[in-house]
């Protein structure tokens, strides 16, 4: 009986093994040599799809970004520009917390990779279909990216130690709950972005009513 034939290395077996590498122990475990042992190929092989492990590290990010929502940027879409935002941002957020590691490639912006580009171009898009000014538009567009990538970089509750004597009251008198912090993560974390966005999207309203003639934003554009 033939014995049963390997799959065919492609750019999606690649990148699909990459990606889980880098979820479980970060970047510096990718390897063009880590790589091949995965797959079960020769170390050459991987050349035929990318030069480099920049390139394949490049691929991982763009997969990621794939996953953002962007159907809220579509123009039949009934969401103002502002609950569109808010409604990306948290997708945007969604799918970097899924994948932490990869977070520092993303945040350098996407360069050539298409999915990366597909999002700049749906925000920039209906920033100005808003009636936004394209150079304003750019700079939502950046300072959403800013926003959203460092809150993915790292945890401010995990910064904080679970030992309540590293915070004696006489050094630190409003530290004497910080011990908590770090069991309470993913909610210290969550509304502390929830806040940020909040105040964000609030603040570009009253820009927005300021810039765009004849145009009133609604004064809640948080949804909360």
């Amino acid at each position: 009986m033939a014995r049963p034939r390997k799959p065919l290395l492609s750019r999606d077996r690649i990148v699909e093994a990459a990606g889980a590498l880098v979820d479980a122990e970060g970047l510096e475990a990718v390897s063009t040599r880590r790589l091949a042992a995965e797959l079960g190929v020769s170390g050459p092989s991987l050349y035929n799809h990318f030069r480099n492990k920049e390139e394949i590290l490049d691929a991982v990010a763009d997969a990621v970004s794939a996953q953002v929502d962007l159907s809220m940027f579509q123009e039949g879409d009934a969401r103002d520009w502002s609950a569109a935002l808010r409604d990306w941002a948290l997708s945007y957020r969604a799918a970097l917390a899924t994948h932490p590691h990869i977070v520092p490639v993303l945040a350098q912006g996407p360069g050539r990779r298409p999915a990366g580009l597909r999002v700049a171009d749906a925000v920039f898009g209906a920033m100005v279909r808003a009636g936004w000014p394209p150079a304003q538009a750019t700079y939502i567009g950046a300072l959403m990216r800013y926003f959203v990538t460092g809150s993915a970089l790292g945890s401010f509750a995990r910064g904080f130690v679970d030992d309540e004597t590293a915070y004696d009251p006489a050094d630190y008198p409003h530290l004497g709950q910080a011990h908590l912090l770090a069991e309470r993560r993913q909610q210290v974390d969550e509304g502390a972005f929830e806040t940020g966005l909040r105040a964000l999207l609030d603040g570009l309203v009253l820009q927005y009513e300021q810039t765009v003639t004849g145009r009133k934003a609604p004064r809640t554009p948080s949804g909360a």
